[in-house]
């Protein structure tokens, strides 16, 4: 199976995929593929006709800026919402997920950008919140702490996260270092597929570079993950496949080896918004020179995106 991208670009996916197979054909199958997948709320069209795979020991990013449709897909993947035009499918087999704890027994975990972790609690009473080992029966049943906390360190350290104390309270860790934690999280809870909802987009160069070495670890580890961002620059060091939005719909589909980040810049900054924020500084009565400088970033970003290959032979970087 194919898909065409709209700059005419097509990503193979049958060559994508890992050893996932159908249960009855024994053919390969993706984890999760969405297929023309729509969402209306009400005369709104949060979602249209989008199409995207998730496969084991791969990256998808999902880039898009703030009112893309990232987040509604986000919902419908994770069980909030469900979709009401095209087809969601989970191993081959469609799905229409009904709740969050559904895609979980579905193998499909969510790490959102505000983190469900309670400040005070130690670090491995969040790792084990609302899942917590027991030991004895009857009145006699207690918490396994000493059990919880070994599997904590364990789990972290298997992630490439070195804490001397887990005992200390997650509020203590840094932005980047929590966003690891879930991670590693999800991973020893069974997730096949790791959505992370915009994981570096409140930290800094240092923590963001730490949060994409852990996706990476999670990757290789055999998960699929999902990679929300807007930032391409964060995405195409670790992505394999790049799923652009806009106003809810894709405008485009590709495989790593078919574009560079100068092109992955270019779609994102969109050369037509550029060209009528020059035409309203014009308007506005702005500093010529800055309007000529917006008027030839915009004309560099249009002939980007409609001769790609040419994009680094401008004297001009988008982004």
């Amino acid at each position: 199976m194919s898909n065409t991208n709209d700059s005419g670009r097509r990503i193979e996916q049958d060559t994508l995929l890992k050893n996932q197979k159908d249960s009855l054909t024994h053919t390969p199958v993706h984890l999760l593929e969405l297929k023309d997948v729509g969402k209306h709320y009400g005369n709104i069209i949060a979602l249209q006709g989008v199409t995207m795979a998730v496969d084991t020991g791969r990256v998808t990013c999902v880039l898009g800026d703030n009112g893309a449709g990232k987040s509604t897909l986000i919902k419908i993947i994770a069980g909030l919402h469900q979709h009401d035009a095209g087809t969601f499918e989970i191993m081959g087999a469609e799905r229409k997920l009904s709740s969050p704890r559904e895609a979980l027994d579905s193998g499909i975990a969510a790490v959102y950008q505000d983190l469900a972790v309670v400040s005070l609690m130690p670090i491995w009473r969040n790792f084990f919140l609302g899942s917590e080992l027991t030991t004895g029966v009857g009145p006699f049943k207690r918490m396994d702490v000493e059990t919880m906390k070994r599997i904590t360190k364990e789990e972290l350290a298997a992630m490439g996260i070195d804490l001397r104390d887990v005992e200390q309270p997650i509020g203590q860790l840094s932005g980047g270092e929590r966003q690891c934690v879930a991670i590693a999280r999800a991973v020893h809870f069974g997730a096949k597929v790791l959505i992370l909802d915009e994981p570096t987009a409140a930290l800094g160069v240092k923590q963001s570079g730490v949060v994409l070495r852990y996706i990476l670890q999670a990757r290789d580890r055999g998960l699929g993950v999902i990679f929300i961002t807007h930032n391409p620059h964060h995405a195409f060091p670790v992505g394999d496949r790049f799923l652009l939005l806009k106003r809810g719909k894709s405008i485009g589909y590709y495989d790593k080896k078919d574009i560079t980040i100068d092109e992955l810049t270019s779609q994102m900054a969109g050369g037509a918004e550029l060209a009528e924020l020059a035409h309203e500084l014009e308007q506005a009565g702005g500093n010529s020179e800055d309007i000529a400088e917006v008027r030839a970033e915009a004309a560099d970003v249009m002939t980007a995106a409609t001769n790609p290959t040419d994009a680094s032979s401008t004297g001009r970087h988008t982004g």
